[in-house]
């Protein structure tokens, strides 16, 4: 056996609701950087063993196995290759940057690392027919331009994450409760001598966080 990391771009197509995504992480017949091919079938008894086991193989930050980003739910051996879904974890720094990144249209690569363990050589490199998945990578560039994601869903930001927003921008817990009860007219009164942002920075805060849903 050996280890073994293979790339390919993502293609996000639409975004709705709670930060899921799907797409190909591998596809078959298709030559890596390496001229290495994986057949349809590779994966079979890897995705049975996760199966039996209830445990899936990680969703990592560029190969780091201190970063997870996520977690996959469902993977799947079609015609086509490998079909991955998972779900970001918009909890941890990372998984908002992924998001953030991948909503934009920026990060572009999807990769697996693995276990080749089974394989022969061919005329330029090796053909995979059975793998041992253990990852699988939201990485910077990718190799395998036959790969894509084909959705990602939006995360749908709480009340909750709201008044964390308005607490980061500088009001207070009081204030940031009481405008997300009802409105910045809530605290409008104020004495001009209390602390806290003006209404200038009130709105410089809430077009950041317009744009971190992605609103135009």
């Amino acid at each position: 056996m050996a280890d073994k990391l293979l790339s390919a771009p993502l293609e996000i197509k639409a975004m709705e609701e709670g930060g899921e995504f799907e797409g190909y992480a591998s596809v078959f017949g298709v030559q890596d950087m390496d001229g290495d091919v994986i057949v349809q079938g590779a994966f079979g008894n890897t995705l049975a063993k996760s199966r039996e086991s209830g445990r899936m193989p990680k969703m990592l930050w560029q190969h780091n196995p201190s970063v997870i980003v996520g977690r996959w739910t469902e993977m799947a051996e079609d015609e086509n290759g490998l079909l991955v879904k998972g779900s970001l974890i918009l909890e941890v720094t990372h998984g908002r940057e992924a998001y953030a990144l991948m909503k934009a249209g920026v990060l572009d690569g999807l990769s697996i690392g693995f276990n080749i363990a089974e394989g022969v050589r061919g005329s330029s490199g090796r053909v995979i027919e059975e793998v041992e998945l253990w990852e699988v990578s939201l990485v910077t560039w990718g190799a395998n331009q036959d790969a894509r994601i084909t959705s990602v869903k939006s995360a749908r930001r709480s009340i909750r994450d709201f008044e964390r927003f308005l607490r980061e921008a500088g009001f207070s817990r009081k204030e940031a409760t009481a405008i997300c009860a009802d409105g910045y007219k809530a605290i409008a009164q104020r004495d001009s001598s209390d602390d806290g942002p003006e209404l200038d920075d009130l709105m410089a805060s809430l077009s950041e966080f317009k744009q971190s849903l992605g609103v135009s």
